[in-house]
């Protein structure tokens, strides 16, 4: 999907696009960008649930402004991993590492979604900055949708294989593995696996994991 944000004062609102499929037990694949006042940097804000639990949050800045343009944000999503691009650059993987004991989305379908709204009670500096209604409206530009999925049956089969579809088996090469370690060693601002005040009984496994 091809995504042009709020322009000027945005703060408070967030724009999101994102997966999930339905119920309390639900899987999700998230972007969130989270607006803020004229002339700071929007905040790209991704996660990943599993049977209805998040708490895999990973934050960005982006290397361009993101009002100015429409910019291209990817979810590959298969059975090996998840993986989050911004014109083409990997950011973010979610490895599959379910041998190893943690969750992974698979058997799910999810759809689509993508909304404006306002939480100014966490959005921008952690609720501190309000959403101005005086810059009403807000509005964010979406085009160039395009998917390539599996069409999940009746009876609860996929029509997915390998050798059908290239995206089903597709991971990220070295030059991918590269990639993500220059955006999240430039441009990385918030990692569950290193917040130290939230989990001091130890990390999820996948941050040792991965």
């Amino acid at each position: 999907m091809a995504l042009k944000l709020v322009p000027g004062n945005s703060a408070g609102t967030v724009t999101a696009y994102y997966l999930s499929s339905l119920g309390s037990t639900h899987d999700e694949i998230d972007y969130e960008f989270l607006g803020n006042l004229s002339g700071d940097p929007y905040i790209l804000h991704t996660n990943v649930f599993t049977q209805g639990k998040g708490n895999r949050e990973q934050q960005f800045y982006l290397w361009f402004d993101p009002t100015k343009d429409f910019h291209t944000y990817s979810i590959l999503w298969n059975p090996q991993s998840i993986i989050f691009s911004v014109d083409g650059t990997p950011i973010r993987e979610f490895k599959n590492l379910e041998s190893k004991g943690v969750q992974f989305p698979k058997s799910q379908p999810m759809w689509l979604y993508s909304s404006l709204w306002n939480a100014d009670d966490w959005a921008t500096r952690g609720g501190l900055v309000k959403t101005d209604w005086s810059q009403a409206p807000f509005t964010a530009s979406y085009r160039n949708f395009n998917s390539q999925a599996c069409i999940r049956t009746s009876s609860g089969t996929s029509s997915c294989s390998p050798s059908k579809n290239s995206w089903f088996s597709q991971s990220l090469g070295s030059t991918g593995q590269q990639r993500i370690k220059w955006v999240q060693k430039n441009y990385m601002i918030y990692n569950y696996c290193t917040d130290t005040k939230r989990f001091p009984q130890g990390f999820p496994p996948e941050c040792s994991l991965s």
